[in-house]
């Protein structure tokens, strides 16, 4: 089985050369790779120039759009029957192709994702991240890579999807945070079958600062009711957490002026996630900062799911984001 790489980037050269040295080392060589230059003002066009002679690339430019029109530009080039979307912060292991056609080519599904991990060359910062992201004190662990009793919606920093059911969807939508899972849901919605792949893991790099992460994780709290009312049902218990975590934090805070002993209640909850990614990471210091990844986390996935229910459900306004034009500042 050969594949189409569809690699969408903005203002990320230093990422796509990683990315694309990694792509160098696959041990099955039965794939493309497509390379959609976003309307950067920092191009990766000599970067892709440089790789061009070890493996197939094609690379074009478009005016900037958002990620999910600049897939489906990437997509329209591609010549394989699979499609597969990265991320430009991904670093991609060497067994991943061969993984993918293994599994593909005996269990085959319309679509598939697979989990993301941190090499030891990450920051402690990159490695609190990935942590934050991954970790059941955060998120449940729904997106640890464990498969789920519900059905799998796989995340477009690492999905294939087949043409047939990718030109059936007609691509991905206009919303700009949010929309690999409506992508996802869309697949489900019309009955295509889809599928974890736990050895598909690739190295996701993320965001270098917290308070980028913070940008990233407060457009995901807006995205879930955009999603929810785009897709009525799809909204779960586990993603009405954060927003009762940053309630509870702050009755927590208010109750200290009586009973200061309440104060117990985020020490505890720190010291859980500093003992279990200390263990995890093998680091005390990745495991101090994943403390501040966590409550960066929820604060901000959870203010920004408490916004988008005041604005969107109580208020009845249209569909909006936030820091869209600093996004990765």
């Amino acid at each position: 089985m050969n594949f189409s790489v569809v690699i969408p980037v903005y203002n990320r050269p230093e990422e796509i050369e990683e990315l694309l040295d990694s792509l160098t080392r696959q041990s099955s060589k039965n794939f493309e790779v497509i390379i959609a230059e976003d309307g950067s003002s920092k191009k990766c066009d000599r970067i892709v120039q440089k790789y061009a002679s070890r493996i197939p690339v094609v690379y074009f430019e478009k005016p900037n759009s958002g990620p999910g029109p600049t897939r489906n530009a990437g997509a329209e080039k591609a010549k394989y029957d699979y499609l597969i979307f990265f991320d430009s912060d991904c670093i991609i292991p060497e067994h991943y192709m061969e993984y993918v056609s293994f599994y593909l080519e005996r269990n085959f599904v319309d679509a598939y994702g697979g989990p993301d991990n941190a090499l030891p060359s990450f920051t402690a910062v990159q490695k609190a991240i990935n942590y934050s992201m991954t970790s059941f004190f955060t998120t449940g662990g729904i997106r640890g890579g464990k498969k789920s009793m519900d059905r799998f919606h796989p995340r477009s920093f690492n999905l294939g999807v087949s043409q047939k059911a990718f030109k059936a969807l007609g691509g991905y939508g206009k919303m700009r945070f949010g929309e690999d899972i409506d992508f996802s849901l869309r697949l489900l919605e019309k009955g295509f079958k889809t599928a974890l792949i736990p050895e598909a893991f690739v190295y996701h790099k993320r965001r270098s600062t917290f308070g980028q992460f913070f940008k990233q994780v407060y457009n995901s709290g807006i995205a879930r009711i955009n999603l929810h009312l785009a897709h009525p049902g799809s909204l779960r218990f586990v993603h009405l957490l954060p927003s009762f975590f940053v309630t509870a934090m702050i009755l927590t805070l208010l109750l200290t002026v009586f009973y200061s002993i309440v104060l117990l209640v985020p020490v505890l909850y720190s010291l859980l996630v500093l003992i279990d990614s200390t263990v995890r990471n093998r680091s005390l210091k990745v495991g101090l900062y994943s403390i501040a990844a966590a409550w960066t986390q929820l604060f901000g996935y959870g203010t920004g799911f408490i916004a988008a229910v005041w604005k969107r459900l109580i208020l009845k306004k249209g569909e909006f984001n936030a820091f869209e034009k600093k996004f990765y500042e």
